[in-house]
């Protein structure tokens, strides 16, 4: 199991890139066992950055063995892929069908981020919906496609928004919102809503670690499930 922790520490983003337009933190905080959470952050030196959140079924090394692969599919795919998103997801989804256990899957949100335009493209693949907040209000955005890895037969849907300045966009995994106190109570979607609206106006980093901080003083004295946060918002 340690072993398979540090794998997972070692595929996360040690340092996210610098971005102008683009104010991003993320975090993940490990439970005891290694629960397959990963997120990662891409640019192209360019005008393109990707921002993505995955949750792997599974734990232990097996998880590990599927982060890797997934993690290596799409940093190999993704700069070739600024005018079809949607091919390089199918090609993601069949490298992780052919090359893992038939019940291997991956959840995975995966945004496009043009930094001259501010528009976003996103895929939800089975994932729980990315939170946009924009004026104060929360845009859900809802899962579209199914989980990766699962079937060989698999079509993705891209679906297009835009985020003004000052936008946030908000990815997270179930560690989030399935966390539970000692008395059984889950942490919820609406605390988390609670939470953006009170705190929206952090900075990207500040905002990532108010979440947590919320879920860590909510939950029990055990943390089942690995907490993930991801947070990007527009600037200049």
């Amino acid at each position: 199991m340690a072993i398979a922790k540090q794998v997972q520490e070692r595929l996360l983003p040690q340092r996210l890139p610098t971005i102008p337009t683009l104010d991003c933190a993320g975090i993940c905080v490990q439970a005891r066992s290694v629960d397959g959470d990963y997120y990662d952050l891409l640019e192209d030196g360019n005008s393109r950055v990707a921002i993505l959140v995955s949750d792997i079924a599974g734990k232990g090394i097996a998880a590990s063995l599927l982060m890797a692969n997934l993690q290596a599919t799409l940093r190999s795919q993704w700069t070739s892929a600024a005018d079809h998103p949607e091919g390089m997801l199918a090609f993601v989804n069949r490298m992780l069908s052919e090359n893992t256990e038939p019940n291997a899957y991956a959840t995975l949100f995966y945004a496009e981020y043009d930094t001259k335009s501010g528009r976003l493209r996103y895929a939800n693949c089975g994932h729980l919906p990315g939170l946009l907040l924009h004026s104060g209000e929360v845009e859900k955005l809802q899962a579209n496609n199914t989980v990766v890895g699962l079937f060989d037969r698999w079509q993705c849907t891209i679906a297009d928004t835009a985020m003004q300045n000052g936008d946030t966009l908000v990815l997270y995994t179930d560690g989030v919102t399935e966390a539970f106190a000692d008395s059984g109570e889950e942490f919820g979607e609406a605390r988390l809503l609670n939470t953006l609206h009170k705190d929206g106006d952090l900075s990207a980093r500040r905002l990532a670690e108010a979440i947590v901080e919320q879920v860590a003083s909510f939950g029990g004295d055990e943390q089942h499930d690995d907490i993930t946060v991801v947070v990007a918002r527009r600037r200049g």
